[in-house]
């Protein structure tokens, strides 16, 4: 699967606003049996475009602590550290690194403990600085939003166009961009299922 059709499209869009809508529900928007709008969503999940089903939970009515964002400007050889411990903590909602290295994320923190907990949760001695704003409110609107679908070569990392080649390996789904990319990455693989074995 290289390309969404407009029938993907409003098939994610249904499921976006509600993932929990019933497949006859879908099939009934979008013309077409539910078993053909299982199909559509399993290739999706499938090729990675669903990465999973969650619950968008309203915080704001579970006693959960002091909603914040917090900006942490750190140097750029412990981001991807700092980022997978925010990631994991129970706390953090919504985590983001940006441009410039900077890792934000949205918490909730008890409103005596907030320095005490962001200790907890990330090593501050490898933080430059960082901001704790209180936030009076949020909204969190997933949408496709002009997304366009475009699969990465698991070899190359290019763009992956109908004339790109999926294939698996132990189970997992790899897409590539030619026939070139997927015989190097067939090698490699073997070669190391070789040395493992």
């Amino acid at each position: 699967m290289s390309t969404l059709d407009e029938t993907d499209v409003r098939i994610l869009e249904l499921l976006v606003a509600d993932a929990r809508r019933p497949y006859s529900d879908i099939a009934a928007e979008v013309d077409l049996s539910p078993p053909a709008v299982s199909a559509r969503i399993d290739r999706l999940r499938e090729s990675g475009v669903i990465r999973r089903f969650t619950v968008d939970l309203d915080r704001s009515q579970l006693r959960a602590g002091v909603p914040v964002l917090v900006t942490l400007a750190l140097p750029a050889d412990v981001v991807s550290e700092v980022r997978e411990a925010v990631v994991a903590a129970d706390a953090v909602e919504h985590a983001f690194v940006t441009a410039e290295g900077d890792v934000v994320f949205h918490a909730r923190f008890r409103a005596d403990a907030v320095r005490e907990q962001l200790g907890r949760l990330v090593d501050l001695s490898l933080v430059d600085d960082y901001e704790v704003t209180v936030v009076s409110d949020a909204e969190w609107t997933p949408s496709l939003g002009g997304a366009e679908f475009a699969l990465s070569c698991a070899e190359c990392g290019n763009t992956v166009t109908s004339e790109g080649r999926s294939e698996r390996f132990d189970g997992e789904q790899y897409h590539f961009c030619c026939p070139s990319c997927l015989a190097q990455f067939r090698e490699r693989y073997e070669e190391l299922e070789a040395g493992a074995g």
